[in-house]
């Protein structure tokens, strides 16, 4: 038997957003909620600073993510980063192509359709059988830090795209000191002290992702396993991730297993635990699966839809590569994972994400 269950987003100066899905009746909800970050970064007591990182936190634990309103990062912001990236995808396959992506600890650069197949799978073999099967339908631009001594950031000419590293580059700085902020909200939600995770995090040994999922022939997406992005979760600690109005982000419920779509919010960031931060902390926050499907297509002929392009952005966060992972005070006893070389463990999911 199966009820419908609600799900309420909502968001200071908005009517209530509700999602309602088929679940059985027995699972608990599962909420996605619309947290106002002003309230912490603007608190004007300690007690008004630690409701909201407990709210994060609870979000943390229960689902995994959180829609970020307030954050501090303008629309323009946001909107330029997304013309640009735009931009840089338009540009000629033969261009992007001199840009490509080739080595994990780099993590840079261009990834043409098909290449990568996200997965939770870490065996070489099954991800070629997947991509064989059904790869992902996106093109990616992988951005790091830009003063790295080792690796480089790979740009396109100027000339072909026009302010997109300055672009880049300063969005890539703006997500980082929010991803600080978040950090601190975690910290202090969890009792550890509201610094704890700043000199682990100060090296911004993070990844910029743009994606562009093309248009495409519904009938090519309704493969075993197809989907524009496969389930997956995230390797770092945090991912914030800005979406377009198209849609298609969907997060696995963790009690019945099914998937329920994360719909755009209009100025917020979707922000969820990846699995470094869910290692860290013992499992007491939840690194959640999710995917990329395709939404409602438009129909071009009696037998044939097309779904519309999607763009969106993604900041995966990450912790200094040289910093130990280990439980955190406040999380549990005993330990459910040995200690781990943050860089190590990133580098090492990459290799087997890309051919």
């Amino acid at each position: 038997m199966f009820t419908f269950r609600t799900f309420i987003v909502a968001r200071k100066g908005f009517a209530l957003r509700t999602f309602a899905t088929g679940v059985p009746s027995s699972s608990k909800a599962f909420t996605i909620p619309v947290i106002d970050f002003s309230k912490f970064k603007q608190a004007k007591s300690s007690a008004e600073k630690k409701q909201t990182a407990e709210e994060i936190v609870t979000a943390f634990k229960e689902s995994g993510f959180v829609y970020l309103s307030n954050h501090g990062i303008p629309r323009d912001t946001v909107q330029t980063a997304f013309h640009k990236s735009k931009e840089f995808f338009a540009l000629p396959s033969e261009i992007k192509d001199t840009l490509a992506w080739e080595d994990p600890r780099s993590n840079r650069g261009y990834v043409k359709i098909g290449r990568e197949r996200v997965t939770q799978s870490a065996d070489p073999a099954e991800i070629a059988a997947l991509k064989e099967k059904a790869p992902d339908y996106k093109e990616t631009y992988e951005i790091g830090r830009e003063y790295d001594s080792e690796w480089q950031n790979q740009w396109p000419r100027a000339s072909d795209a026009p302010l997109f590293k300055h672009t880049m580059l300063d969005f890539f700085q703006t997500c980082h000191n929010l991803h600080v902020d978040v950090m601190r909200s975690i910290a202090l939600g969890l009792d550890l002290g509201e610094s704890f995770f700043d000199d682990k995090i100060q090296d911004q040994c993070h990844n910029l992702r743009l994606l562009s999922y093309p248009p495409i022939k519904s009938s090519l997406l309704v493969n075993d396993g197809q989907a524009r992005a496969g389930a997956h979760s995230d390797y770092g600690t945090l991912t914030l991730l800005f979406q377009d109005s198209v849609g298609g982000l969907e997060v696995q419920n963790p009690h019945t297993k099914t998937f329920i779509p994360a719909t755009p919010v209009p100025d917020t960031i979707v922000v969820n635990v990846g699995d470094l931060l869910a290692r860290w902390s013992n499992d007491v926050l939840r690194s959640t699966l999710h995917r990329v499907v395709s939404p409602q297509g438009k129909q071009i002929n009696d037998a044939e839809k097309v779904t519309p392009q999607r763009q969106s952005i993604a900041f995966f966060c990450n912790p200094n590569f040289n910093a130990e992972v280990s439980c955190l005070p406040n999380c549990g006893s005993p330990a459910k994972y040995p200690p781990v070389n943050a860089g190590d463990y990133i580098i090492g999911r990459l290799a087997v994400t890309y051919d």
